[in-house]
């Protein structure tokens, strides 16, 4: 199966649910059952191994996203700031308007005071002059009328200010919101590039997998319990490789490969078996020595649910079958190995 066809396969399933063709216990998240450390530590590994492209996939998009949102960002930044520059070139003019009407305010009273004084000063004098007292007094109705004038300027200079000061607080504050996005935009795309860049692949998300399989089984036996199992498809297995036996299962049967078989099994029924098989002794004749190589009790990985004998179509797998070829090229991708004695034994060590 190509790796682009297998890596669309991941991205869809990763929002699927687990039901279909058979009852499933397992959930798509790592395991938490309670077992060893290292147990959960390889079930995470294979979890991240098997869920990185749709992973990497997912970054990828929300970092177009995140890119299409900055341009975005910075288009309505520089838009802002155009605006604030207009608003606040505006204010400064209007502040200037306003206070060189005042000015002239101040200038108008100034020269009224002088009119209504010179009307005094010819009141007084003797002889009295009238027309020099009518001329005075047309003076105060003069410098009456520009002062009043220069009043009502002052007033709309005075409410075009207050509106030129509301106008550039709105912008400023439109422009630090339009900045602080901006820059937002720009610290999301930098934390979903750095998640990129240091994500690990699924090769070696399986590779330190591999690497922990042994201990995980030494760790695994002592303390196991039919608790720590699941059931996959009818398959019973540990729950720490549940998710990556269903993630075989559905990609094998997406490839027109059908698998199942038997996975955990009691040491009861190993004892069983071994004599079914016909073992020279059940507790010391090595697996070979049985018509159908067959674990000494207590050794078996099928006792704790990390081994699974494979079958497909209910016929169990030999060498020259599909499901075989199908297993030897991508089984290890899901943390299984082949025990090279028998076609259809596959555990995470490949005992």
């Amino acid at each position: 199966m190509k790796k682009r066809q297998r890596a669309t396969r991941l991205v869809a399933a990763a929002a699927m649910t687990i039901a279909s063709v058979a009852p499933v216990a397992a959930a798509p998240a790592p395991a938490q059952a309670a077992v060893p450390g290292v147990a959960k530590t390889y079930a995470s590994l294979m979890y991240r191994s098997l869920t990185a492209d749709a992973t990497m996939a997912k970054l990828r998009s929300t970092l177009a996203t995140q890119k299409t949102d900055q341009r975005k960002r910075d288009s309505e930044a520089v838009k802002a700031k155009k605006v604030n520059d207009s608003a606040q070139a505006r204010l400064a003019s209007v502040t200037a308007g306003h206070k060189a009407v005042h000015e002239k305010l101040k200038s108008a009273e100034r020269a009224l005071s002088d009119a209504k004084n010179a009307v005094a000063r010819q009141s007084k004098q003797r002889p009295r002059n009238n027309a020099a007292i009518a001329r005075a007094k047309r003076a105060v109705t003069a410098a009456t009328t520009t002062r009043d004038t220069r009043r009502t300027r002052l007033h709309q200079a005075a409410a075009a200010l207050r509106t030129a000061k509301k106008d550039a607080s709105t912008a400023r504050s439109a422009l630090s919101g339009a900045t602080s996005a901006a820059t937002r935009a720009a610290s999301a795309i930098a934390q979903t590039q750095r998640r990129i860049d240091t994500a690990g692949t699924a090769a070696g998300y399986a590779t330190q997998a591999a690497a922990l399989s042994r201990t995980v089984v030494d760790e695994t036996r002592p303390v196991f319990t039919v608790a720590d199992t699941t059931s996959v498809y009818g398959t019973t297995v540990h729950k720490n490789v549940a998710f990556a036996f269903k993630r075989m299962v559905d990609d094998a049967r997406a490839d027109g490969v059908l698998l199942s078989g038997g996975g955990f099994r009691t040491k009861e029924r190993q004892i069983e078996l071994r004599k079914i098989n016909g073992c020279p002794d059940v507790w010391t004749a090595p697996a070979s020595s049985c018509r159908v190589p067959t674990a000494i009790p207590g050794r078996s990985l099928h006792e704790i649910g990390l081994a699974v004998d494979v079958t497909s179509g209910g016929k169990t797998l030999t060498r020259k079958s599909k499901a075989f070829t199908w297993m030897s090229a991508h089984a290890a991708e899901y943390g299984f190995v082949n025990l090279p004695s028998e076609a259809w034994h596959w555990s995470i060590t490949g005992g």
